[in-house]
Order: C-alpha cells, then structure tokens, then sequence
C-alpha cells in the first residue's frame, strides 16, 4: 500500500534506540526526510550514517525548552518543511510514590509532557500555516490504567493523551491531525532489566492475552499510518498496541 509519504518531512524524538529509531527507519523506508533527536550524539549518528541525505540528527535534552522548541525551525532550515512531529522520548523513573522527590516528578513531567507540548506548538505554528500536518504523541498504556511505582510517569502519560486530545480539538479546522500511540509491553533497551531475565519476562508476559512482549517494527506501522493522507479523519484516537493487555478485565 503506497502511504504516500515520499518528500514528507518528519521529526522523531528520542530516536537513537528503541521505538523512536524503529519509527524513524519505517519513515525512511516510506520516503520521508527524518531529524532525529535525542541525547546520544554517537548514536544518533550512527542512525543518519545508515540513510545519508535522509536522516538528519539533531542532539537534544528534552530538559531544554529552548532547545526543544529549536528543533521545528532547524529542521526547517535543513529540509525545507516540517510535516509530521513524533514525540517519542521519555524518562520512567520507578519507585515507591512515598520516597519520590518533586525534583523528579518535575522532571518527569517535564521530559514527558511539557517538552511533547513545546515541540508540538513550534512545528504547529508551520503546520497550521500550510494547513496539514500530523502529530503523533507516544503515551503508554500506564498512561490508561496507572501503574504502581510509576506513579509519576503514568501521570505523564496520562497528561499527553489529554494534550493530544486537545490539540486535536483546537487545530482540527486548520487540517492538522493529533493522536497518542499508547504501547504496552515492547522489546526495548529500556525494558532490559525484564527482557534478560527470563523469570521477571515470564511474569510480565503472563498480563499480556497475546502471550509476548512486542517487537519495536509493530509500532512503527502505526506511526506510518498515522503520518499518511489515510488517517486524516482520524484525531484526538488513543491506540494501543498491548497486544489485549487493557482490554482485560
């Protein structure tokens, strides 16, 4: 199925491992010109140097509004437009509720949903302007239902469906279509600790009706379509990819 997404212009966060370079390989493969941010420079270009002319890599601390809100027009400047904004980075900082520091729940709330909003409204001001556009917020499942020890992060995963929502609500008249992806349990660097050790992974996929964990190119798909001319009538959608995980009772 053509997507028609060849000479679109997309910004992926937190892009130098995991869902965020998975969603950034399947946008190339789509033909679409990708910045690829995070804060692993070694990383990110090792990424560019697989696509070059096509992948554009960017370091960025998501603690850094300036620097966030930079990105649209630099990408901009590198390739001439912005079309689609896939807020990807995160941080999940767990631990018993009781002992966090508002530091830390500031900087949760900081990294996963004031700089997705930032971001948002500096590439909306071109997407709005030229009256398309697609953003595309990656929450979390926790972000549904809560988890314990995680208190904080799924606040903020809670906290950017809302933003989606509302985006989509505010810019649907200017063509600019907003939806969250809220994934489950997926095969990451950053799910390491439940992947290696065969016991805790036992575990984990025990709440998962599918019976696995989650490969990072079954959420890339979505992120495609998303980002094509066949979701225009789709926005302000939550989609999971749990493999049933919150359809359980």
């Amino acid at each position: 199925m053509d997507l028609k997404l060849n000479g679109k212009v997309a910004i992926v966060t937190g892009a130098s491992r995991g869902l965020g370079a998975a969603a950034a390989r399947a946008l190339v493969a789509e033909g679409v010109k990708v910045v690829v941010t995070g804060r692993s420079q070694a990383e990110l270009e090792a990424l560019a140097a697989e696509y070059p002319g096509d992948v554009h890599a960017i370091v960025c601390d998501m603690r850094d509004m300036a620097t966030v809100a930079d990105l649209a027009p630099r990408t901009v400047a590198h390739f001439g437009q912005i079309d689609i904004v896939v807020n990807n980075a995160g941080i999940a900082p767990a631990g018993a509720f009781l002992d966090q520091t508002v530091d830390g729940l500031v900087e949760v709330m900081a990294v996963n949903v004031i700089a997705p909003a930032v971001l948002s409204q500096a590439a909306g001001r071109y997407m709005v302007a030229q009256k398309s556009g697609k953003i595309i917020n990656i929450a979390s499942i926790s972000g549904i239902r809560g988890k314990a020890v995680l208190v904080g992060y799924s606040a903020s995963k809670g906290g950017i469906i809302q933003l989606t929502k509302a985006l989509a609500a505010e810019w649907g008249r200017h063509n600019v279509q907003v939806n969250a992806i809220a994934p489950g349990a997926f095969v990451t660097e950053a799910q390491a600790a439940v992947v290696n050790d065969p016991e805790v992974r036992m575990k984990r996929t025990r709440k998962i009706p599918a019976g696995r964990m989650a490969d990072p190119a079954e959420m890339a798909g979505m992120v495609c379509y998303l980002a094509s001319e066949l979701s225009d009538f789709v926005t302000g959608a939550v989609l999971t990819i749990d493999g049933g995980e919150t359809a359980k009772i």
